[in-house]
């Protein structure tokens, strides 16, 4: 296959965003968003989705997180969607399942070409330290609309918030892996019978 890797730039009045991924890389991960929280979960989608990924974020946090995570999700798919390119010969879907002590959480996806999110949280706190946790599906809504991926974040059960999070952004990482991976039955095919994803 092909080097799937893409760098894009966002600039708005609110934020200003810089993303480099690289879809075959180790898991390394360099973050620089000013939401600390926040780049502890982009770190888990890099280690467990053996992504190579950079982020650098400038956004307007003195008024909240909100324009930060949501544009970081939507360069993220703008990124995503350019280093997958035409999905030749990769397996299209991906799942997993990702405890962490008491929680639990399972993420189905279908790189469909259509942008899709069913997200089932609770979470057990409003907040994670200063991180709000409406955040996390801000960010996947981004993601989704401009990766055009079909996601399906279901958090099982969970106590601890930051558990939760956690497992979640762990288990979409792996889910993504498994839906980029080479398919080698489908050698240079693409993985749809309209041809076209």
């Amino acid at each position: 296959m092909s080097q799937r890797r893409a760098e894009v730039r966002r600039d708005t009045l609110e934020t200003r965003i810089a993303v480099r991924l690289d879809l075959d890389g180790t898991g390394k991960g360099e973050f620089a968003t000013g939401v600390p929280f926040f780049e502890h979960m982009l770190d888990q989608i890099a280690r467990h989705g053996l992504f190579d990924l950079s982020i650098v974020a400038e956004g307007d946090l003195h008024i909240d997180d909100h324009h930060t995570v949501e544009d970081v999700g939507i360069t993220l798919g703008q990124a995503f969607a350019q280093a997958v390119g035409e999905k030749k010969g990769i397996r299209r879907y991906g799942h997993a399942y990702v405890p962490l002590d008491e929680a639990l959480s399972r993420v189905v996806l279908d790189l469909s070409g259509r942008p899709g999110l069913v997200f089932h949280c609770d979470f057990t706190r409003a907040s994670i330290g200063r991180f709000e946790t409406q955040l996390v599906q801000e960010f996947f809504q981004g993601f989704v609309n401009h990766a055009r991926v079909t996601l399906h974040v279901d958090n099982l059960r969970g106590v601890n918030a930051h558990h939760q999070a956690e497992t979640i952004f762990k288990a979409f990482g792996r889910a993504l892996r498994m839906a980029v991976e080479p398919d080698e039955r489908m050698a240079d095919v693409i993985p749809s019978t309209k041809g076209a994803l």
